[in-house]
């Protein structure tokens, strides 16, 4: 083995350029792909952080009967003496934070311009409201006893040309049925770098919301955080009574889910487009290999070196390919990753509904893509040199002696 692995390097050191070139496509070719998983994976990422800090939280504890898409006011849908569940569920230990929520309809407006928002009711003081107290970009936080007060999304505030300090005009949807109407002062504009949030969300003291929508005492939801997602079956089954309902995250967004799957298969079969591409550039340059050294494979096989250990020093060659390109693969694809990690990509607001994507997707890349995709590219090559090694095994003798001409 040792003499064939010799033989394989000199052979490759003959035309230097072209096997640094075939090493090379190689590299750029997995380069490529270790940033594409890095970025799925960093947008990922980044959605179930967002999602989970911002909106559904790891759980959610609501009445059976709640449906989030009417954001139903009726009492027999939301919970009642929310704070005391709340400090029921925080005192579990695998719970980090647990908080009322109220949610509602309403509508904006301030001269001419009009914009639809969702009300959230929140505790000014829970700790799973930090994200808005530490991404306020203008103005004040709420206090818990705020009674016009009112905070505003860094998007909603652009759309509308609002500033903190500002009144604005807002319409809500209440518990009879009726439309209640107050003028609110902006404390604070926040930023999240969640568009869906804000862009929509307009924030209270839930103690206001439940006297606006005239739900007093009661919210929609207990919004929970854990200290650590995988603890949510054991703090689930803890939690299931007959009158409430225990929603984890990936009921609470299907579409994340469903999306995480859907990139799942389609990412794999880039991975084989790509590598198949580079890969021919690896047959290409065995086949090359193979006719210029006919003779020589001929005089091999006259002495006696058997047909599979010509095949075996051709795979040996493409052994140092595929690790030579992996090798410049890993350096290039770290080094990208790594760059475009401390910034971020700026993508804008994609409006993808459903999906709480940040305007800066930060590439993630993890220890199982790096060696998934080190394992393809090593197994892809060595197939690519199995038809120039069968080539090579298959000559006769004679004929190879003679150049391959009869």
């Amino acid at each position: 083995m040792n003499t064939l692995l010799k033989m394989a390097w000199r052979d490759l050191g003959r035309n230097r350029r072209r096997s640094f070139f075939s090493a090379l496509a190689l590299g750029v070719g997995m380069a490529l792909l270790l940033f594409i998983a890095s970025f799925i994976e960093g947008e990922m990422r980044g959605s179930m952080e967002s999602t989970i800090k911002l909106s559904s939280g790891h759980l959610q504890i609501r009445v059976k009967t709640y449906t989030e898409d009417k954001t139903s006011l009726a009492f027999e849908d939301l919970i009642e003496n929310p704070e005391r569940i709340a400090a029921q569920v925080a005192a579990l230990p695998p719970v980090r934070a647990a908080t009322p929520r109220l949610y509602a309809s309403g509508i904006i407006s301030k001269g001419s311009d009009i914009v639809g928002v969702r009300v959230v009711g929140v505790d000014p003081t829970s700790p799973a409201n930090a994200p808005f107290r530490d991404g306020i970009v203008n103005g004040g936080y709420l206090n818990p006893d705020d009674r016009d007060g009112i905070l505003i999304g860094q998007e909603l505030a652009k759309k509308m040309r609002l500033a903190s300090g500002d009144s604005i005009n807002l319409l809500i949807n209440t518990s009879n049925g009726d439309v209640d109407e107050q003028m609110f002062t902006i404390r604070g504009i926040f930023y999240t770098n969640a568009p869906g949030i804000d862009e929509f969300y307009a924030l209270m003291p839930i103690s206001k919301a439940q006297a606006i929508t005239r739900a007093p005492n009661r919210a929609s939801t207990i919004f929970v955080l854990l200290q650590d997602r995988f603890q949510t079956p054991a703090v689930v089954n803890t939690l299931q009574t007959s009158q409430y309902k225990v929603w984890t995250f990936d009921e609470l967004n299907p579409l994340y889910v469903q999306t995480e799957q859907l990139y799942t298969g389609y990412i794999f079969l880039i991975y084989l487009i790509v590598l198949a591409i580079t890969a021919a550039v690896i047959v290409n340059t065995l086949i090359m290999a193979v006719f210029e050294r006919t003779r020589e494979i001929g005089i091999l096989a006259a002495i006696g070196m058997k047909g599979w250990r010509i095949m075996t020093m051709f795979f040996v060659e493409s052994s140092l390919l595929a690790v030579g390109g992996i090798l410049i693969g890993l350096a290039l694809g770290c080094v990208t990753v790594w760059v475009t990690s401390q910034t971020g990509i700026f993508i804008g607001n994609m409006g993808v509904s459903g999906l709480l994507i940040g305007e800066r997707i930060f590439p993630f890349l993890t220890l199982e893509d790096t060696i998934t995709l080190t394992g393809m590219a090593f197994v892809i090559t060595l197939l690519a040199g199995l038809y120039p090694a069968l080539l090579a095994a298959q000559m006769e003798p004679v004929t190879a002696m003679r150049g391959g001409k009869n």
